[in-house]
């Protein structure tokens, strides 16, 4: 299978609307429990909470076919397509969050509300992005 069967040049808003959307909730999660102070003290803590999501998301994305031919067309198809992708890579982020490489930790609690936000995030970002367009 190659790559251009996992991935539709349509569907390249919506990568960039993900990546937008996720940022977004990590984020106004930090400055919620953090401080947006401590983010413009210590940018590299906003890099370690962000980047076992964006790593995760790059991970399952393309195999999970949030970008697969087809995916651009609505949101009838994006949104399930995209929060598909979303489940396993909130695994692959608590698993790298885990390890201490990342802060943070592993809570069940976060674990929950990081999914749930992420996945509504997600499907309301593509759902505007049909709605808008």
């Amino acid at each position: 299978m190659e790559f251009s069967d996992r991935v539709s040049r349509e569907a390249i808003p919506l990568a960039v609307l993900d990546v937008i959307m996720i940022g977004s909730v990590v984020s106004i999660g930090i400055v919620q429990h953090a401080s947006f102070s401590l983010v413009m003290r210590e940018p590299q803590y906003w890099l370690g909470v962000l980047g076992p999501f964006m790593i995760g998301w790059a991970l399952m994305s393309i195999p999970l076919g949030a970008y697969a031919p087809g995916a651009a067309e609505s949101a009838k198809a994006a949104i399930p397509l995209g929060i598909r992708a979303w489940v396993p890579t909130v695994v692959v982020a608590l698993a790298i969050r885990s390890t201490g490489f990342a802060p943070g930790g592993v809570q069940l609690s976060f674990a929950i509300v990081i999914t749930g936000l992420g996945a509504l995030a997600i499907g309301v970002g593509r759902w505007l992005r049909f709605r808008l367009a």
